[in-house]
């Protein structure tokens, strides 16, 4: 599975963004995909995950009631919606895809298989 994420950009504090990741190569229609995010010098961290099939969805208590993560599966692609950004939402994006992984385990990045490029995003006061 070939992962592709856009979206990211510059924005102010309050402003929305929205993220896609497209998946090729093999249907990502049965995976649990995710959005990990990573500033410069710290760690990669969980940010939301959704689950096939069901679409239960997870989020990092930082982003949630902020964020949603949602899946088109006919278009092989997932979104991460982002309202009222913050500057501590700034960094590198990452959309990841996994199979066969254990509700306990949909927000430590070491149960997906497949990540993406990144995509930066980077919000001002």
């Amino acid at each position: 599975v070939q992962l592709q994420a856009s979206g990211g950009g510059l924005a102010q504090a309050g402003d929305s963004l929205r993220l896609s990741c497209a998946a090729s190569g093999r249907s990502s229609s049965r995976f649990t995909m995710g959005w990990f995010r990573q500033a410069p010098g710290k760690e990669r961290e969980f940010v939301a995950a959704i689950t096939w099939p069901g679409g239960s969805t997870d989020y990092a208590d930082s982003v949630k009631g902020r964020f949603t993560i949602s899946r088109a599966d006919a278009k092989n692609t997932v979104y991460l919606q982002m309202n009222s950004l913050k500057p501590a939402d700034t960094g590198a994006y990452y959309c990841a895809a996994g199979g066969g992984i254990i509700t306990s385990s949909r927000t430590s990045k070491i149960a997906y298989n497949y990540w993406g490029q990144g995509t930066q995003v980077t919000v001002s006061s």
